[in-house]
């Protein structure tokens, strides 16, 4: 396993640390999208990366070949763009997925986990019974900026009695980046969000 991941990558070392050249791909395969939703925002778009089979398995690749081995037992995307990423990674790893809702979206029993945003609150929302005592957990989502969201998330996998091992997104605010936690927990973010 070891071999195949060298042999795929060719990795350059940029200020002591080891680049992978995937990561530049992904970069440019995000559209930044100017005063989006709202003035003064620059939205980083991941659909045009989702239009690019080999860079979205590319994304797909690294985040399995982090966590393969890491006897993670369920993936936990956040909605919705966490069912974008979590699903592939949770098969890849022989893991389970469970699904983070909105509100008022899973049928049957749930536990919530309510949380305040910057412009307002919100809450996510998980089956009870989808994780048992003590299993391990990925978070997962596309973006991470303030980390509330996340934040909520791992409150909700921690009370369900779950074990979050680290959060990942595809895309941060630079001091996600950068060696960060949430929480305590550790989050891997691919790439640094686009200005």
């Amino acid at each position: 396993m070891k071999e195949e991941i060298k042999s795929k990558m060719v990795e350059k070392e940029i200020n002591g640390t080891i680049e992978d050249p995937r990561l530049k791909a992904i970069t440019s395969s995000i559209r930044v999208v100017p005063d989006f939703p709202k003035p003064g925002i620059m939205f980083n778009d991941i659909t045009t990366l989702l239009l690019q089979p080999k860079v979205f398995k590319d994304v797909i690749d690294m985040f399995v070949e982090r966590y393969k081995g890491m006897r993670i037992h369920a993936v936990a995307g956040i909605e919705a763009r966490g069912f974008i990423f979590g699903p592939p990674v949770a098969l890849a790893i022989e893991a389970k997925f469970i699904p983070l809702r909105k509100p008022k979206k899973l049928p049957g029993e749930v536990i919530s986990e309510k949380y305040v945003l910057e412009y307002g609150k919100d809450c996510l929302e998980m089956h009870v019974g989808a994780l048992e005592a003590h299993e391990r957990v990925l978070i997962i989502d596309d973006f991470v900026a303030t980390g509330g969201t996340m934040s909520a998330a791992i409150r909700l996998i921690e009370r369900a009695g779950g074990e979050v091992v680290e959060c990942a997104c595809l895309l941060g605010l630079p001091k996600f980046k950068e060696s960060c936690k949430l929480n305590g927990k550790p989050v891997n973010v691919l790439v640094e969000c686009l200005m």
